[in-house]
């Protein structure tokens, strides 16, 4: 297929679907006297206008019940019409929300129809380029469909084993309902790649390396891998269920997925190793939106890697100090860490018994860090969370850990996802900083409070403010005092600041600068002493997930930002736990409505 042609699926073909949005059938709004709809009914209507087209997120927030019931059986429509249908509805309903009349409206309810347009309006510049997967308020976005952690290969295993309710014999139809329609999502994404490879989009060798070895895998286990959750559960019918899902798995799934084995398989005789999307058809234009889309500001690729440059420099003056107090005087700071990494005093056991190490100190964590919110909090939340190791499958592509909210419902727990494929990732000295980033008071903190706001709130996310929350939620477990009695723990924190500096610098590198993988490694090894197994599947992430990486420090750096602003400006009306609410209250947003939002705090506060 012509690049022509691709461009005009996902372009043309939007435009021809622009009433798919049931909204789109309401009276206008603009200049009306009065809405034709009251704002919170309109902010639910688009939230399931949305959910229409990714059930899986129903699910996950635990809102597929009721009248929407039906979504717990379906799958998102991942081919090119699909996504033109998707699109449609974003533009249809992006339409109703910047007509709607904003007078009589709450702060909340401006907040929220920000949030939308921002989200909206980033998602379908996106879907306008000519391949690649668009996240809507959300943080993977990837020009490569199907690659070491992209794809549903990876996504639905997990998806039907920690998520995908079973509950009641419903739950048992739905379930196997979903698992009849992943032929069609893998080949949806085959369509999708192929269409991608005719235009000349090839993903670089080494990704092709690791999803190939990762597909290999999950082909053989699939069929445990949908039967599994099954089997385990208590429900009456279950072992029908099981021999359905088996026999869909052999004569369905297994095929499918070896058919993008099959055309893996062809790119990687294609492909380069050139890691950045300069190398890409279009990839400098692909670059600068999911720069834009995960920072959630107008900076360039330029202004991103030297502002990395300064941060990180500026985090070296830090822990250069610990480092000569504790008896690493000579090298640079990235020197004097990997020697310290290399301390037997900070390292896990192997095998199992280290494994068991770094749960046990998780939950040690975990237990340390929630007695200590109500002295940075004033509303407090109790979140439902629980510790689980990666699938095995996923561990060779994934990072060292991740993290996420729980459903809206309360009956899916937040969960801090640790990778433990070897004991060596890790050190005792860096899985403190982990639990604050990925459970209290990050992610898993952060989501229970945006899943107290309206629905399309819960849904939407902005990668600056997710992850630059959780890089704040580090910098609170300090100020408490996580790392008062030690300080070779301050340094993991501060070196976990220092990597996400890196990050913008290599990220940049990598498809901007036109940097190798290997620089992109040695950058992180010889400037902040990370560990090179670590940093493999790191840099590897970033060719993945272009752009993404750089969120996290844009994000943090605003925050705090954006707290010694209202310190200036409040003097001594200025309240940590006042600040922290009004932020995590406000809740997800771009770095934008985020400012506006402080602003209205230090409005009230001066009252």
């Amino acid at each position: 297929m012509t690049h022509h042609s691709f461009s005009f699926t996902r372009r043309q073909t939007l435009q021809g679907m622009i009433g798919a949005s049931a909204i789109a059938m309401l009276p206008a709004c603009k200049g009306a006297a009065a809405p034709t709809i009251a704002p919170d009914a309109l902010l639910d209507k688009i939230a399931y206008n949305l959910l229409a087209h990714e059930p899986e997120r129903a699910t996950s927030l635990g809102v597929d019940t009721g009248e929407y019931a039906a979504l717990r059986g379906k799958l998102s429509d991942v081919s090119p019409g699909g996504l033109a249908a998707y699109a449609a509805t974003l533009e249809a309903d992006l339409a109703v929300v910047r007509d709607y009349p904003k007078d009589a409206l709450t702060p909340d309810q401006l907040t929220a129809f920000d949030v939308v347009e921002s989200a909206y309006a980033k998602a379908l510049a996106g879907f306008a380029l000519p391949y690649g997967n668009v996240a809507v308020g959300s943080w993977r976005n990837a020009p490569y469909g199907v690659i070491q952690n992209v794809g549903a290969y990876l996504d639905m295993p997990r998806f039907m084993d920690s998520t995908q309710p079973l509950v009641d014999a419903t739950d048992l139809d739905a379930y196997v309902a979903r698992i009849e329609a992943l032929p069609s999502m893998f080949d949806a994404e085959l369509a999708r790649i192929g269409e991608a490879r005719a235009m000349g989009l090839v993903p670089p060798d080494f990704l092709l390396d690791r999803a190939i070895a990762q597909m290999e895998q999950s082909i053989a286990d699939t069929p445990a891998n949908y039967t599994a959750p099954l089997e385990r559960s208590e429900l009456a019918g279950k072992a029908d269920a099981a021999a359905s899902v088996a026999k869909l798995a052999n004569e369905k799934l297994v095929p499918a997925l070896q058919r993008q084995l099959k055309e893996l398989r062809t790119q990687r005789a294609e492909a380069s190793g050139d890691p950045g999307m300069w190398a890409r058809p279009r990839g400098d234009e692909w670059y600068a939106w999911a720069l834009s889309a995960s920072t959630t500001t107008s900076m360039t690729p330029d202004e991103v890697h030297q502002r990395g440059l300064e941060e990180l420099e500026a985090l070296h003056a830090r822990m250069d100090p610990i480092l000569k107090e504790i008896g690493y005087t000579t090298g640079s700071v990235g020197e004097r860490m990997r020697a310290l990494s290399q301390d037997p005093r900070y390292k896990f056991a192997d095998g199992d018994p280290g494994r068991k190490q770094i749960m046990d100190l998780i939950q040690d964590r975990i237990d340390w860090i929630t007695a200590q919110m109500p002295r940075a909090f004033n509303t407090l939340v109790d979140p439902n969370l629980e510790v689980r190791r990666l699938p095995l499958a996923e561990e060779p592509g994934a990072p060292g850990a991740y993290g996420g909210a729980g459903s809206k419902d309360g009956k899916i727990p937040g969960r801090m996802w640790i990778n433990l494929r070897t004991t060596d990732l890790h050190r005792r000295y860096d899985v403190p900083d982990l639990v604050f980033h990925e459970t209290i008071p990050g992610h898993v903190w952060e989501g229970e409070f945006s899943n107290r706001l309206p629905l399309i709130r819960s849904i939407l996310a902005f990668n600056a403010f997710s992850e630059g929350w959780a890089l704040y939620g580090e910098q609170l477990a300090d100020e408490l005092g996580a790392y008062d009695e030690f300080k070779v723990g301050r340094l993991g924190y501060l070196q976990s600041l220092a990597f996400r500096a890196c990050r913008m610098v290599v990220d940049t590198g990598l498809h901007h600068k036109r940097w190798s993988r290997e620089q992109g490694q040695q950058f992180f090894v010889e400037r902040n002493g990370s560990k090179l197994e670590e940093v493999k599947s790191e840099v590897d992430r970033y060719c993945s997930w272009p752009g993404q990486a750089c969120g996290y420090k844009v994000g943090h750096s605003e925050i705090t930002r954006q707290r010694a602003r209202a310190q200036t400006e409040l003097g001594q009306a200025y309240d940590l736990k006042a600040f922290n609410d009004a932020v995590i209250l406000g809740g997800n947003a771009p770095m934008d409505v985020l400012g506006r939002n402080v602003d209205r705090y230090i409005r009230v506060r001066t009252q």
